[in-house]
């Protein structure tokens, strides 16, 4: 969770998919100063999700940044997609079948899955077709 995920929520909860904002109220609602370059590069408030952790929670929440005025710090968000959630009326966008299996496999305590299941399975192969021919 990072000191942005408030403005993911705020977001969220919003039901325009135009949401004008100044920095001040960003600072408000994640209840910290933006960072110095936030306040004076562009480029800090692009729709990249490898920018900064804050791009990632708006982009997560459904929304782009647009119309950054640095010089009056506002900007716009505005609604690309409804998070997952909102979607569906608060179900998971999941198919029905997702998880009808869960509880039925079971692995006895002790077992070792990486341990082969059939040792003697490579020297049958090699046996029946040869050795291993590989490229290099």
């Amino acid at each position: 969770m990072s000191k942005y995920s408030a403005l993911g929520d705020y977001l969220k909860r919003q039901s325009r998919d135009a949401v004008p904002m100044t920095f001040g109220e960003i600072e408000t609602i994640v209840g910290a100063k933006l960072p110095a370059s936030a306040q004076k590069h562009r480029p800090w408030w692009s729709n990249n999700a490898d920018n900064s952790v804050m791009t990632k929670v708006w982009l997560d929440a459904g929304f782009q940044s647009e119309q950054v005025d640095i010089a009056a710090r506002k900007l716009v968000f505005r609604r690309v997609r409804r998070p997952p959630a909102a979607v569906s009326g608060g179900e998971k966008p999941f198919h029905p079948a997702y998880g009808f299996m869960k509880g039925l496999v079971r692995i006895m305590p002790g077992t070792d899955l990486t341990r082969p299941a059939d040792p003697g399975w490579a020297d049958r192969l090699q046996a029946e077709y040869g050795p291993e021919e590989r490229e290099e």
